[in-house]
């Protein structure tokens, strides 16, 4: 995509010429509309919120800034809810020529300790492990100038709020700080007034908006035919899959199931170690594994291009998740899937998703079952997109003919 009046290019921000370069080389030309409306109120060390889906370039936003800053400053801070995220984050600002530590659960103390001792400009931690060094005294937050909080209102979720309170209070009152989240809830709302100072305030997408490219099918299914609806699913779709359940025991069994049919596949959840998971998005994003069966961990804590298709197998328990699932494609500009299986007793969780969307989920004309007390959707297909059995293991006779 080259610059135009419409789409103006990095080197209209105020972005130092050499930062711009390494942009250039990383690929990026033409910011994404949080980076054009972050980035420049950020470089004056305004306080920010930004209120934007995964996916939407959030982590150049607030990367750019800090690294133009650094001269200024002596620390720049990033806290985000998972190990996953936190990786990826790193990854940016090394690419950028920044020096970093990652403190993070699951990888060893002594480790970050010595990264801590190299004098990083740039820490990347998750709370938890943050505070553990903390209050090992092998940190100290008082020369942090700049502090992000990543995914904010996926920390709170996961009962952060506490210990980023006793963060913040540790850092500089002067210092800048930037608040990213997908929504802004009151306990959100909260921790902005108590710690941003006039922040500048910039809503890209209201909460519950998917990207344009992403198309959606809804499959009916009773739980025990999920399994072989699946297979059906990816062996029609030859790309890359991304699969979500809700539990650890779930991803286990589902991989290992997949497995069985031939699949490359690898697991993402927390049973697994760090070690274990790092490889996994390695092996996923690398080409490596065709398939990654994952929990919500991996919702908002992986970036992934050009992943071609989504599976909700399970539907989540919170339906912004199911935002943050199907963000996992599309990304970009590109064009994505999202197929969701729903039993037919689930009418309710499929209601709270369409509620928080604004929209109806598109029914499969494959579907041979319905929601318990919701008339099927009389929409007809999309020329060119997939079709998929519905109700597998009630008569094989029935099935379309490309999966007899």
């Amino acid at each position: 995509m080259s610059d135009s009046p419409n789409n103006p290019g990095f080197n209209s921000l105020g972005i130092p010429p050499s930062i711009e370069q390494k942009i250039s080389r990383l690929g990026f030309t033409v910011p994404t509309p949080i980076q054009a409306q972050a980035i420049p109120p950020a470089l004056e060390r305004r306080d920010l919120i930004g209120i934007a889906q995964t996916g939407t370039g959030k982590t150049l936003a607030f990367a750019v800034p800090m690294i133009a800053n650094l001269r200024n400053i002596q620390l720049g801070l990033v806290l985000v809810p998972t190990r996953e995220l936190a990786i990826q984050i790193e990854e940016v600002f090394r690419q950028l020529g920044v020096k970093t530590a990652v403190l993070i659960g699951g990888a060893p103390m002594g480790r970050q300790v010595a990264q801590l001792r190299g004098r990083p400009a740039v820490i990347v931690a998750t709370p938890g492990r943050l505070m553990d060094h903390l209050e090992q005294r092998t940190l100290s937050l008082q020369l942090a100038g700049v502090v992000v909080l990543d995914e904010a209102d996926r920390m709170l979720d996961m009962g952060f709020a506490p210990i980023i309170r006793r963060i913040l209070d540790l850092t500089p009152k002067d210092r800048q700080t930037m608040l990213f989240s997908a929504t802004m809830p009151k306990e959100i709302a909260d921790l902005a007034n108590t710690y941003l100072k006039s922040p500048v305030r910039i809503e890209i997408t209201r909460s519950g908006t998917v990207a344009d490219h992403v198309e959606q099918e809804l499959f009916v299914v009773e739980r025990e035919d999920k399994a072989a609806l699946l297979g059906d699913v990816l062996r029609s779709h030859k790309g890359t899959a991304l699969v979500f359940t809700r539990t650890r025991h779930g991803a286990r069994k589902l991989a290992t199931t997949v497995r069985a049919h031939g699949h490359s596949t690898a697991e993402l959840h927390s049973d697994r170690t760090m070690a274990q998971r790092t490889a996994a998005l390695h092996d996923f994003k690398s080409g490596g594994v065709r398939i990654l069966i994952a929990t919500d961990i991996a919702a908002r804590g992986i970036d992934v291009k050009e992943i071609g298709l989504i599976v909700n197998y399970d539907i989540p328990e919170n339906p912004e998740d199911y935002v943050h699932r199907i963000g996992r494609t599309g990304r970009a500009g590109a064009s994505g899937k999202a197929i969701t299986f729903a039993c037919p007793d689930q009418h309710r969780d499929v209601r709270d998703i369409e509620k928080l969307m604004k929209a109806e989920l598109r029914l499969s004309p494959d579907s041979r079952l319905t929601l318990a007390v919701r008339p099927p959707a009389p929409m007809r297909s999309r020329p060119g997109s997939g079709s998929f059995q519905g109700n597998r293991g009630r008569n094989n006779n029935s099935r379309p003919a490309r999966f007899r």
